[in-house]
């Protein structure tokens, strides 16, 4: 069974339908930023205390699942500072030269935002140390006995790097963030402002049912809000009077195989096959992989967060299992195997 996982509509990733509206969309002050409230205050402190000093904000690294806001809030911080920011990422700066012609061309004070920090190469690594500790770019010039290196002053900089997958990032380029936050999931009430604030930039009619519907269904991301918004909107035009309503949001979402939590056909298809073929686990990830058609890795990076964070599947020595969360959430009597094909196909 093959899964369009780059076009699924409940993922966090970043698509190239989202690209056409994730800019407009994007606040760009502090006030119009909803939710990370510890996250915001801190950075709020961090950016006066700077600018009060004359001085630029020390590096800065936010991680957390994908689609939180981690690109939004380094380019608040920019606008906060009254700098401009370069954006990169990880696997783009491929050699030494690449990360030295980016710092090289920052004016003082900007912000250089990093995504995906984490797949940096350590030969990369190395040149952006003292780039961060002291301003200054050591290169290595010849080869052999005769090579010899050169420090290069650099603009003062503010680096901004985002992950998913803090626990990958080194120790030494760790240790080099004088701030770092962990962006949270939204909460339902959060989301439902933020479908509020885009469905007003983007001229949807909503109202606050509808919103909160959408949001509950979100699962905790707003870029999976926005995104829903969007479909629910058409369903609003098509078969309403152009509202979105929580009853229009609802048969949307329903057409979707959207269900009440945020999980979709593959979610349910996912546990429902662990519960009928291994009753529920211990399954190791390859042979769940093996009997829904999927790679391992996908498994892990972009099914399974969600759902072990809603409490449904669970990590042990022997494998995955399936919690009895979930077995109420989708109508299965706990331990019960022989009704999961019969759920999944509901």
């Amino acid at each position: 069974m093959d899964f369009d996982n780059e076009n699924r509509i409940v993922s966090p990733d970043l698509n190239e339908v989202d690209n056409d509206i994730e800019t407009s969309l994007r606040p760009k002050t502090f006030n119009e930023y909803i939710g990370q409230e510890k996250a915001k205050e801190n950075l709020k402190i961090y950016i006066d205390a700077a600018k009060a000093r004359g001085d630029v904000l020390d590096h800065v690294l936010l991680y957390g699942p994908p689609g939180l806001g981690k690109t939004t809030l380094s380019g608040i911080i920019a606008n906060e500072m009254g700098v401009q920011m370069r954006v990169t990422s990880g696997p783009a700066i491929e050699k030494q030269g690449d990360l030295a012609a980016l710092l090289t061309n920052l004016n003082d004070g900007d912000v250089l935002f990093i995504d995906e920090i984490h797949r940096l190469s350590r030969s990369v690594e190395e040149v952006l140390y003292p780039a961060m500790e002291d301003n200054a770019l050591d290169i290595i010039i010849g080869k052999g006995p005769s090579a010899r290196s050169i420090r290069l002053d650099l603009p003062r900089f503010t680096l901004v790097g985002a992950t998913t997958r803090a626990g990958q990032l080194s120790a030494p380029l760790r240790d080099r963030f004088g701030v770092v936050s962990r962006l949270e999931m939204y909460t339902p009430e959060e989301l439902a402002m933020i479908v509020k604030r885009s469905a007003g930039i983007l001229g949807i009619a909503i109202d606050d049912e509808g919103a909160l519907e959408i949001a509950s269904r979100s699962r905790g991301t707003p870029r999976i809000a926005n995104r829903l918004l969007k479909r629910a909107r058409d369903f609003a035009e098509v078969m309403g009077n152009g509202t979105i309503t929580v009853d229009t949001a609802k048969i949307a979402l329903g057409r979707m195989e959207i269900d009440e939590l945020g999980l979709d056909l593959i979610d349910r298809l996912l546990l429902t096959s662990m519960i009928k073929n291994y009753k529920g686990g211990p399954v190791g990830l390859e042979t769940i992989a093996a009997t829904i058609g999927e790679e391992a890795v996908t498994i892990e990076d972009v099914y399974e967060p969600y759902l072990m964070q809603i409490g449904f599947l669970s990590k042990t020595p022997r494998g995955r299992v399936v919690t009895p969360l979930a077995y109420e959430h989708l109508g299965i009597p706990f331990g019960d195997a022989s009704n999961g094909q019969q759920k999944l196909n509901m």
